[in-house]
């Protein structure tokens, strides 16, 4: 996995490996660092980096799952009808404005994370809680695939009772389902700050390096060998072909 990674990502001495280290790579020519947000902006977590998220409009909801590595979250929800919007960034955390360089370097007590925009009748908080378990590897602790760190933490953020019971039942069913402990956690939701707008539509805007990365960490194999062909949602071009092959 060194190896795969350093030859995907130009991996210098000392950096860290994984997602942190990628990413760091896979933007360092895409976009220059992100200024400090201002005092003003830490007080609104809608205003870090001038990037506000979308609000939900009358009868849109929000829902927020961390599953590691955020680029690799967006993708599988952005393609489901009933999904608005979603946005990569960072949540759990006593911090406010957390950057992705303070993040990534355990610094806050952050975990990157997905906040969807949805739209409740078209699609249900129970069927994201679906697609949130079959993208992510849930019996793992202290990270997700080959990246390590609390900031790459399962996780589910709820904004009322009936999502904590919807969660709270779907973690047991999981658990039922794969024999073994999950490490996902389940809390209140509380600030949700956007990451930085290099982070956003990653897959979109550098697919070619999004798709490196993800099969270099080795999430698509791990989540076929988890999950079967309930992972195809999400799931990388050459994986999807290799579960339809006769």
């Amino acid at each position: 996995m060194i190896l795969t990674l350093c030859f995907l990502f130009g991996c210098a001495p000392g950096l860290q490996l994984g997602c942190a280290s990628a990413k760091e790579s896979a933007t360092a020519k895409e976009s220059a660092p992100a200024a400090t947000p201002s005092v003003q902006a830490k007080a609104d977590p809608a205003a870090v980096f001038g990037r506000p998220t979308p609000a939900p409009a009358p009868g849109q909801a929000v829902a927020v799952f961390a599953g590691g590595c955020f680029w690799c979250m967006e993708k599988p929800f952005d393609a489901l009808e009933g999904v608005i919007a979603t946005t990569s960034g960072y949540t759990a955390g006593p911090q406010m404005a957390p950057t992705y360089e303070e993040v990534s370097g355990h610094a806050t007590g952050h975990a990157e994370a997905l906040r969807v925009l949805y739209d409740p009748s078209t699609i249900s908080y129970a069927r994201l809680l679906d697609v949130f378990w079959h993208n992510i590897d849930p019996t793992q602790a202290n990270g997700q695939f080959c990246d390590r760190g609390a900031q790459y933490r399962s996780g589910i953020y709820t904004s009322d009772p009936t999502e904590r019971a919807l969660a709270e039942r779907s973690r047991a069913t999981v658990a039922e389902r794969l024999g073994a402990p999950i490490q996902t956690e389940i809390e209140a939701l509380g600030a949700f700050w956007p990451a930085e707008d290099y982070h956003q539509d990653f897959y979109q805007k550098s697919p070619e390096r999004y798709t490196s990365y993800r099969t270099g960490c080795g999430r698509d194999r791990r989540l076929q060998s988890l999950w079967g062909e309930a992972a195809l949602v999400g799931a990388g071009a050459a994986w999807i072909e290799a579960a339809k092959a006769p």
